[in-house]
């Protein structure tokens, strides 16, 4: 029976496998970025999903019950000022509430052009690990 010896390794490794493991560590590296990037990607969306999902939900009942208040200020009015008809009760509760809801859309806007989208920690070793993933290669 013959045994097999394993060949000996050098302790003193060539300088092309001191750059391929080097390049090889940044790729992995650059991958391991990568990877979290993508994780906290879908944290984020999932979070902005389910805060949607509960805005949605609360948006509704708002609605309802703003319909509902919309409809006792109209009857309010007209008890108040018997001289004016229904009608008109209604027009003038309505115009109210479109002057107030197109002041809202219109800072909602403003806000939302403000929103930065990806974050700059992110944005920044995305770009950091792009640079070394083209520079290696």
């Amino acid at each position: 029976m013959s045994t097999v010896v394993p060949p000996v390794k050098d302790s003193n490794p060539s300088v092309t496998e001191l750059v391929s493991g080097i390049v090889g560590d940044v790729q992995d590296l650059g991958l391991q970025h990568l990877t979290l990037f993508r994780n906290e990607i879908k944290q984020d969306l999932q979070k902005a999903i389910d805060a949607a999902t509960t805005l949605a939900l609360g948006g509704a009942v708002l609605q309802i019950g703003g319909v509902l208040l919309c409809l006792m200020l109209v009857h309010l009015l007209s008890d108040l000022a018997p001289s004016l008809s229904l009608w008109l009760c209604y027009g003038l509760v309505g115009v109210v509430i479109v002057g107030l809801g197109s002041i809202l859309v219109y800072f909602g806007i403003n806000k939302l052009q403000t929103v930065d989208t990806l974050s700059k920690q992110a944005s920044q070793i995305l770009k950091d690990d792009t640079k070394w993933l083209t520079q290696s290669n």
